[in-house]
């Protein structure tokens, strides 16, 4: 019994944290997933996303997964979270932007609002 509290109290600690190292932005979403700067014309799927260019850093993003909450506004958030796989370069996305799939981006908020904030962090 110890044991699995302990667990338990550790996976509620992480999941804690998880939360208070996400990194806040914006989020778009775009229809024509291939080619990709990463992958060239291999097909990633539909959970995908294309990264900042201070986020791709040359490709260094590439194949990296990003956890992502719509945050407002809140009547077009879902209230879902979605984990997108960086396959492209986004290159006239800001800093805090990430540029999901129109798939990925559905799971989170109402793609009639194009633009909605969120947070996100690796896994």
């Amino acid at each position: 019994m110890a044991i699995e509290r302990i667990i338990i109290a550790t996976l509620i600690a992480t999941s804690l944290i998880s939360m208070a190292s996400a990194i806040p932005g914006t989020a778009t979403f775009y229809t024509t997933l291939v080619p990709s700067a990463c992958y060239g014309f291999e097909d990633r799927g539909t959970m995908v996303a294309a990264a900042n260019p201070s986020l791709y850093n040359n490709g260094a993003a590439c194949g990296r997964r990003y956890r992502v909450r719509c945050t407002g506004p809140a009547n077009a958030c879902t209230g879902n979270e979605v984990t997108v796989t960086i396959v492209d370069l986004c290159p006239g996305c800001g800093n805090d932007q990430l540029d999901l799939s129109q798939q990925a981006f559905s799971v989170i908020a109402n793609p009639d609002a194009g633009r909605i904030m969120i947070d996100y962090n690796q896994v």
